[in-house]
C-alpha cells in the first residue's frame, strides 16, 4: 500500500523546516544540526607562574595603587609594564614571550543544536554545564535574549585583538543588569568567531551579589566550537591561541582568563 503526504500538510512541515536563521547565528550554527563543541580554558605555560607570584606580592605591598593600575587596563588584556609590579624589563619581555604561548584547554565535551522554539524565538539547545545555555531565548525583531532573569539587551560589537585573553576574535554581546533591594543580577552572552574563522565562541557569564555585597552565583562558560565541515569532528583538547603579530607591549596581572565578556 502507497501512502501520500497530502499537499497542504507538506508543505507547513516545509515551512517549519525552512525557517530562516537569524543573522546573529548565521555562519555559526544551522537550524536542527548538532555541533560538537567544548567547554574550555585559556591557560599559559606553567613557567609564567613565578612572575604572576612577583605580580601579586607587588599588589600586596600597595594595594591601593595596584587597584587603581589595573582598574584602568582594558579588562582581559596584559597591564602596560610599571617597575612597581616587581619585574625587570627582561622578566617583562619573558613574560610576554610565555603569555603568547597561551592555549584553550578543553575541560568538557558538549553539544549544542540551534533550533526554533515557540513564537518565533531560537535558542541553543545545550548539554553538560553548557545546559544553562538553554534557558536563553533569541528574539530577532528586537535583537535580544530572555533569560529567566529578564532580558539581556545588545551591547556594543566586540573586536578583540591577539593579546587579548581569548585572542584575536569578534562578537556581539547581550547584557542584563539589574539592581534592587536584595541585591545586583548581571548576565552577559556574547557569540563570535576566531579571526582565523576555524572556531566559534560563546562566552557566557552569571552573577549574583546579596544586598551586604557577598558573592551569590558566579557562573562563567568558555565554550568552543568547529565552524563548517568540521562541526561534527572532534578537536585536540588543547590548540594554541594565536599570537599577536607584533610584539605586545603589556602584561597580564594574572593567567587565568577570565570567561566573562567585556561590560
Amino acid at each position: 500500500m502507497k501512502f501520500t503526504i497530502p499537499y497542504v500538510a507538506y508543505s507547513l512541515v516545509a515551512s517549519l523546516t525552512a525557517a530562516e536563521v537569524p543573522k546573529v547565528f548565521a555562519g555559526l550554527f544551522e537550524q536542527n544540526v548538532p555541533v560538537k563543541a567544548q567547554i574550555g580554558v585559556v591557560v599559559p605555560p606553567p613557567e609564567i607562574d613565578k612572575f604572576v607570584a612577583k605580580v601579586e606580592a607587588a599588589a600586596k605591598n600597595d594595594p591601593k595603587w595596584f587597584r587603581e593600575f589595573s582598574g584602568s587596563a582594558k579588562p582581559g588584556l596584559p597591564l602596560p609594564y610599571d617597575a612597581r609590579l616587581g619585574l625587570t624589563q627582561a622578566e617583562y619581555a619573558e613574560y610576554l614571550e610565555l603569555w603568547n604561548k597561551r592555549q584553550f584547554k578543553s575541560m568538557q565535551d558538549v553539544m549544542l543544536l540551534l533550533r526554533q522554539t515557540s513564537g518565533d524565538t531560537w535558542s541553543l539547545t545545550s548539554t553538560g554545564e553548557a545546559s544553562l545555555l538553554s534557558t536563553l531565548r533569541y528574539s530577532a525583531k528586537p535583537d535580544s535574549f530572555r533569560s529567566p532573569n529578564g532580558e539581556l539587551t545588545r551591547l556594543e560589537d566586540i573586536k578583540a585583538d591577539s593579546t587579548s585573553i581569548l585572542g584575536e576574535w569578534t562578537g556581539m554581546e547581550w547584557k542584563f543588569e539589574e539592581e534592587t533591594g536584595l541585591g545586583k543580577t548581571k548576565e552577559n552572552f556574547a557569540l563570535g568567531q576566531f579571526a582565523d574563522k576555524k572556531f566559534g565562541l560563546i562566552v557566557y557569564r552569571a552573577q549574583e551579589l546579596s544586598s551586604e555585597g557577598k558573592r551569590v552565583l558566579d557562573k562563567s562558560l568558555v565554550i568552543r566550537f568547529p565552524l563548517g565541515k568540521s562541526a561534527l569532528t572532534k578537536e585536540p583538547a588543547a590548540t594554541p591561541v594565536k599570537p599577536a603579530a607584533k610584539p605586545a607591549t603589556k602584561p597580564a596581572a594574572k593567567p587565568a582568563p577570565k570567561a566573562a565578556p567585556k561590560n
